[in-house]
């Protein structure tokens, strides 16, 4: 006798469906985390715990002492940096990076899983367009980059940098946020 809610069940539950969801939650985290670090550093000046609480992550997301070189910001934008590490799988996830004295933040994710579409998932998301709109996009190869302005403060822009196509090599960082507000003068 066949149960469909059975099956359902046992699809949403196995390791392919909890990897799926820890790597967009892993993401959508990151970028909440950049978003929150930048708009409001009430949530970590005194201590980091109410910035914990909005990533929203738990014990997925621990402050390292450093991180890969791949993972680094621009040089520019590395000065007073404190390093997140996103483990969303045992072999996958992300590096959030932000600063104490820049309003800056920088994502970068990789793994031996394929990220792509963990990554298009979370963009496409209500979650996210509620938050950011896309204001340019560009191509170059087989990466794809798009900026986007944070709705609630457009001073906040974000370029995601991504494969523009799922199966993309998992050797190299397979994506990149930089993200930066405008200080008006």
């Amino acid at each position: 006798m066949f149960y469909p809610t059975l099956l359902a069940f046992a699809v949403l539950n196995s390791p392919a469906a909890e990897a799926q969801s820890a790597l967009e939650d892993g993401f959508a985290g990151a970028l909440r985390g950049c978003e929150e670090w930048v708009l409001n550093p009430s949530s970590w000046i005194d201590g980091v715990a109410p910035f914990v609480s909005v990533v929203g992550l738990g014990n997925q997301m621990s402050l390292v002492a450093q991180v890969d070189a791949a993972s680094l910001p621009p040089v520019p934008l590395r000065r007073a940096n404190h390093y997140w590490r996103i483990n969303s799988t045992e072999t996958a996830g992300y590096v959030l990076i932000v600063s104490d004295e820049l309003p800056m933040c920088h994502i970068t994710g990789g793994g031996s899983l394929d990220l792509q579409p963990y990554v298009e998932a979370v963009l496409a998301s209500e979650e996210f367009e509620a938050r950011w709109e896309a204001a340019e996009r560009s191509e170059t190869g087989d990466i794809k980059s798009t900026t986007y302005r944070n709705r609630r403060n457009p001073s906040l822009t974000a370029v995601i940098s991504r494969a523009n196509a799922p199966g993309a090599r998992l050797d190299r960082v397979q994506v990149l946020v930089t993200g930066t507000y405008a200080v008006s003068d």
